[in-house]
């Protein structure tokens, strides 16, 4: 809520770069009509992608995995959670449902942020949906051991008021014309951060109101590229970012600059790859050898061969190896071991 009084917003000062930057988000969310209107069969790959990236590496972040074989299920709800893991998995699954196909409808209030919470958890033994009862700090185990505190958050006697405060300044500030929603959005997340309302889940949450509000304000990336992928490829950056401009967040003197700049930097390397990866399919490449790079991008440990021909069934095992030997020779993978026994890695082989 800091972030959104009147005078704090006001001294915003942002800089040519930062101008060159929201300009070129800008023109890509005026391309997206021309996207669905030209390749709308490789949206729809894309889309499907997206949700399964998303829900795992959301999870991740917060060190929730489930082995490959089960994920797919779990995300065609073929299958019941067996464990807290996968419990979490599809709650995130059904959370993220809830946001592409009813963001626009869901108004930033309190109640709303509590049923995202509350889906979170519609898996779990202990109920979501509820503020948090007890004080908690956001730490980091140094190298050395030690813990280190990087933030401490809202009280929580004051949560239910600083999250009433958060979305009524937030609904004044998009009243107008005034401030930009690639301002407005990110500013909201951050506060939602800093007071930090619920015991557990709050970085999940604040993933999906990141969806949601970007949703209202047209910004549509988020459906056919993981956003989750990207903050989870530059986790370290998130973090410093977020910590940053956490700083002096309780007395309103924060610098929300690293925060604004992180946050662009996610939305715009989003959009790129939108376009990279509806150009691939628009000009002849495939949608079945996009669906094979797909599944491989998403595997952040090593894998077999019939990990991705299960993913992909309808894709040969002819060409689910011309394109993990293309990817080979582009550095985006390499393999050890031959035969049955050879292993997939991510990123190139050591020289």
């Amino acid at each position: 809520m800091h972030s959104f009084s009147t005078a704090f917003l006001e001294s915003l000062s942002l800089t040519p770069a930062h101008g060159s930057t929201l300009r070129a988000v800008g023109e890509y969310r005026g391309k997206q009509a021309l996207f669905f209107q030209q390749a709308p069969e490789t949206l729809k790959t894309l889309r499907e992608s997206a949700v399964i990236e998303s829900t795992e590496s959301s999870s991740r972040i917060e060190g929730v995995t489930v082995p490959p074989a089960r994920l797919r299920p779990l995300m065609e709800r073929s299958t019941d959670p067996r464990n807290r893991s996968e419990q979490e998995i599809s709650g995130y699954r059904d959370a993220l449902a809830l946001i592409h196909e009813s963001a626009r409808e869901m108004a930033f209030l309190p109640r709303i942020v509590r049923q995202i919470h509350s889906t979170l958890y519609r898996y779990m033994p202990e109920p979501g949906g509820d503020w948090r009862a007890s004080q908690n700090e956001i730490t980091e185990i140094l190298a050395d051991g030690r813990q280190r505190t990087r933030f401490a958050p809202t009280p929580p006697h004051l949560v239910p008021i600083q999250m009433d405060e958060l979305c009524k300044r937030y609904r004044q500030a998009t009243g107008g014309q005034r401030w930009d929603g690639l301002i407005l959005v990110p500013l909201a997340v951050l506060d939602f951060l800093c007071i930090h309302p619920f015991p557990d889940g709050n970085g999940r949450v604040a993933r999906l109101l990141t969806l949601m509000l970007l949703y209202q304000f047209d910004y549509e990336v988020g459906r056919y590229i993981s956003l989750e992928r990207i903050i989870e490829d530059s986790k370290e950056t998130y973090y410093e970012a977020l910590e940053a401009s956490s700083q002096g967040w309780h007395e309103g003197e924060h610098d929300v600059t690293p925060w604004l700049e992180y946050f662009w930097g996610v939305l715009l390397r989003g959009y790129r790859e939108f376009e990279e990866r509806v150009h691939v399919v628009r000009d002849g490449h495939g949608a079945k050898t996009e669906q094979v790079r797909l599944a491989v991008l998403r595997r952040q440990q090593p894998f077999a061969i019939s990990e991705i021909e299960q993913e992909c069934s309808n894709v040969s095992r002819d060409m689910v190896r011309h394109v993990l030997r293309k990817m080979r020779d582009e550095g985006l993978i390499h393999a050890t071991g031959v035969g049955r026994g050879a292993r997939w890695h991510p990123g190139p082989a050591d020289d």
